[in-house]
């Protein structure tokens, strides 16, 4: 109070400045607390992210040998490998980018270049978004009911459409971020050469954002190489091996799911180092997709 009423005493450019000091102090204090909860929440986030990898590397580690990937999966107590999980998810996972990437670098192009403010622009983006936001087991399902049901069984076929349509949404978004970062006025030089749209859109936009477009792909696969769910549905597994995409096909997030659950200790020591390969597979791919987009700006 005593403070308030020598306040409203001073002079008119003193009490302005008393003021300014004031509302200074109250800003310096709350930026301060902001800045430590932001400390603290990222303290958080590390300390959990550090007690994943170190669980996996101290679970993980002493299963590593020669023969898990020599040796396909076998029996409890035969020594098994994770030969054929391994190999299953490297072809669903390069089969479904495969199928992904050129149409979503197709749709995103169509968003950036040609339907930036259309109708039909605007529900391809909100459909686009949907997809990119949707449960990985929702597509399984619809992937499923599409494939599985009609044709009669599961297969390393069915997998790689449902990986497809993950892929697809990331790259989409990636690839119109990334084509509207490019100022209009290079679009505007190369139409003023006489040069054709479609060729100004190969030769010019898509170099200066094949940085950026490169690291949504990079993204998209991680994401896929991981996803557990929509193989469920979709390509099963596979304890033989086998790489007949007709077929039921293995793979290491499924195998990871099969033997956690189960009351052998060679299968669930497997399981920890397909846990532990797959980690560390999709954090390279990460680390690699944010160097290539540093590299680029």
């Amino acid at each position: 109070m005593s403070a308030t009423l020598a306040t409203q005493s001073l002079p008119g450019p003193a009490k302005n400045i008393e003021v300014a000091r004031s509302l200074g102090s109250q800003r310096h204090r709350t930026n301060q607390i902001v800045k430590v909860l932001c400390v603290a929440a990222t303290a958080i986030g590390l300390i959990f992210l550090a007690s994943i990898l170190s669980t996996l590397l101290i679970r993980g580690v002493g299963g590593i040998s020669l023969t898990v990937f020599t040796t396909s999966t076998l029996p409890p107590g035969s020594q098994g490998g994770l030969l054929n999980a391994i190999i299953g998810s490297l072809i669903q996972t390069f089969i479904g980018a495969a199928i992904g990437t050129p149409i979503g670098l197709m749709v995103g192009t169509y968003l950036a270049e040609y339907a930036q403010q259309s109708k039909v622009g605007n529900a391809v983006r909100f459909v686009s978004d949907i997809l990119l936001s949707a449960p990985s087991i929702l597509i399984g399902l619809f992937v499923y009911q599409l494939v599985v049901t009609p044709f009669g069984g599961f297969s390393g076929i069915a997998g790689c459409i449902a990986l497809a349509v993950i892929v697809i949404p990331i790259v989409v978004r990636t690839t119109e971020d990334m084509l509207r970062l490019i100022p209009a006025t290079l679009r505007e030089a190369v139409i003023g050469l006489g040069a054709p749209k479609w060729k100004m859109i190969v030769l010019i936009c898509y170099r200066a954002a094949k940085e950026g477009i490169a690291t949504g792909i990079l993204l998209a696969v991680a994401r896929v190489a991981g996803e557990t769910a929509p193989l469920l549905f979709t390509s099963l597994g596979n304890l033989n091996w086998s790489t007949d995409l007709t077929k039921p096909l293995a793979s290491l997030p499924v195998t990871i799911y099969q033997y956690a659950g189960s009351p052998f200790a060679d299968w669930v020591q497997l399981a920890w180092v397909g846990a532990l390969l797959i980690t560390f597979g999709v954090l390279a791919i990460n680390i690699g997709a944010r160097l290539m987009l540093r590299r680029g700006k």
